[in-house]
């Protein structure tokens, strides 16, 4: 999405945050099924982002990013997603905490923006 200078209205958008910590025995495996599940989720329809990230203590973040609550449902429904959600429960995670959120707004200052700014500073 564009920058505005404004507040950006997107309720649409759904977030997922997803917190996770992973057993150490079966980590190989849930390697294996956390590549599958990437190659399955940036090709669904409305699919935006995902990233994860890893706290020193262990702890998993994912942050997943669908354009509308459908395309995020039609996911969340999909045969070899909730068949990793069962493994998950079963296997791979210690513990996990899922938090889904439709956004209410989004703003920021493109890194370009910040780049320009930094130019015409240092040009004058």
């Amino acid at each position: 999405m564009a920058w505005l200078g404004r507040w950006q209205h997107v309720s649409h958008m759904m977030i997922t945050i997803f917190r996770s910590r992973l057993r150490p025995e079966n980590e190989e495996a849930y390697q294996k099924m956390a590549a599958r599940m990437h190659e399955l989720a940036v090709k669904m329809p409305g699919f935006i982002a995902i990233k994860t990230f890893q706290a020193p203590d262990g702890e998993r973040v994912s942050i997943v990013e669908f354009e509308s609550e459908e395309t995020h449902n039609a996911w969340r429904r999909h045969p070899e997603h909730m068949e990793a959600q069962r493994l998950g429960r079963e296997l791979f995670y210690s513990e996990f905490k899922l938090q889904v959120c439709k956004l209410e707004r989004e703003y920021g200052m493109p890194a370009q923006t910040a780049n320009a700014n930094q130019r015409t500073a240092n040009e004058g």
